[in-house]
């Protein structure tokens, strides 16, 4: 499936069908000529932010998908640079349909946990109310937790993992990724500290390895210092050998969570 919907994000033509306005970039709902509806983002569409170079969100959501694939988790849709799109250059992205009733990231009552699944943190609601936030103990979302750390993931909100209508899981927005400077900020915080499974520190090392050879498919969005970043950042899950615990000297959960 990944090869064929590569094929046709990289080559059909397409239009736009309306923009998701919820995006703080342009983000474009759109229909390629086979009729499969896809996400296209613009590079010129990117609000510029002070700690990103301007113009490379859009690339770093095409290198976040090259390493999950030499991950091997396939957690992020097929995903392609095009040059050709109507609003000029940007990535092209298939699109999901979410599920909205299998959410395997929550905000609930503390009472009403799910069972299994795993609290992050506890607040009040504007009411004063209490509320956990949570997610599910889901093999694949321990995936999505090292990948996140893998590409330095500042913004993993509850609403950036979808469920979709078949059962798949998937990761979204990648946009704020891969920075030189560690932003991991996450509501898969689950398994902070605990070892990460074996497969897992495979899947790391493979990439690990490719990386030293050299993977101009991540490198081509990325300068010499994001790559060394990225390795590092392979290395160190490697060493360590566990999930990363948050940070106190930077905000280690999204707002907002959704």
């Amino acid at each position: 499936m990944t090869s064929k919907a590569l094929e046709s994000l990289s080559s059909c033509p397409f239009e736009v069908q309306g923009r998701i306005l919820s995006a703080s970039n342009a983000t474009l709902h759109c229909t390629l000529e086979t009729g499969a509806p896809i996400v296209y983002k613009p590079q010129r569409g990117e609000r510029p932010l002070w700690d990103f170079p301007d113009g490379t969100l859009t690339g770093r959501e095409v290198a976040s998908f090259e390493i999950d694939q030499a991950l091997g988790f396939g957690l992020i849709p097929p995903t392609v640079w095009r040059e050709d799109g109507p609003a000029g250059p940007g990535m092209c992205q298939l699109w999901v349909d979410e599920d909205d009733h299998a959410r395997l990231v929550d905000v609930t009552p503390p009472s009403e946990v799910p069972k299994g699944w795993l609290q992050v943190l506890r607040a009040t609601d504007g009411l004063g109310n209490p509320v956990a936030l949570v997610h599910a103990d889901d093999y694949r979302l321990r995936q999505m937790a090292i990948l996140d750390a893998v590409i330095n993931n500042g913004d993993r909100k509850g609403g950036h993992v979808i469920t979709d209508v078949d059962g798949g899981v998937w990761g979204v927005d990648h946009g704020v990724t891969l920075s030189v400077e560690p932003k991991l900020r996450t509501v898969l915080w689950g398994w902070a500290g605990e070892s990460i499974p074996d497969d897992l520190l495979t899947a790391v090392a493979g990439l690990e390895a490719r990386l030293h050879e050299g993977m101009p498919e991540v490198e081509r969005w990325l300068d010499d210092w994001e790559v060394s970043e990225l390795k590092s950042r392979a290395r160190e899950l490697l060493d360590s050998g566990r999930f990363p615990l948050p940070s106190d000297d930077w905000p280690a959960i999204p707002w907002p969570v959704f």
